[in-house]
């Protein structure tokens, strides 16, 4: 950690403060929008996911020509392939499940709580419980020494 450059933590926070202002901004911190999304309603969120994803899409093309390591961390910096497997589409179906009872997705929890929807303190407490379970059970499959799901240390 100490290899990191000093505008690491900042540039995280900035990031971290664009996105939740973003969501707050285009409304996608209201789960009511969400779940008007998900019953096919309104399709402003796939609008707002799609310009995301171009321009994610659009930085990693640029960041990968022009150089092979993270400007902050020094990293490696590539696509990581990981594979397709049990563990993934269970964890897909869990979290697609939460996300449509709940009408909102982790990041947006937060910025939801920022816009003053305190009623979502029920699902983040739910994601933490969710998160402590699956840690608890995947370092119990550990010490019994069956195959346990392999989780990358990113």
């Amino acid at each position: 950690m100490s290899d990191r450059h000093p505008l690491f933590l900042p540039v995280v926070f900035l990031g971290g403060l664009v996105f939740g202002v973003g969501l707050a901004v285009s409304e996608m911190a209201k789960p009511e929008v969400v779940l008007n999304f998900l019953q096919f309603e309104d399709f402003g969120l796939l609008l707002v996911m799609g310009g995301a994803a171009v321009t994610t899409g659009v930085i990693f093309a640029v960041a990968e020509a022009f150089g092979d390591s993270a400007p902050l961390t020094g990293q490696d910096y590539g696509r990581r392939l990981k594979s397709f497997d049990r563990n993934v589409l269970v964890g897909g179906t869990i979290f697609g499940v939460g996300w449509g009872l709940s009408g909102i997705c982790p990041g947006a929890a937060y910025a939801s709580l920022g816009i003053g929807n305190v009623a979502i303190l029920w699902a983040i407490g739910g994601m933490f419980l969710g998160a402590y379970a699956q840690g608890y059970w995947r370092d119990s499959v550990r010490a019994s020494g069956a195959n346990a799901p392999e989780v990358a240390d990113d």
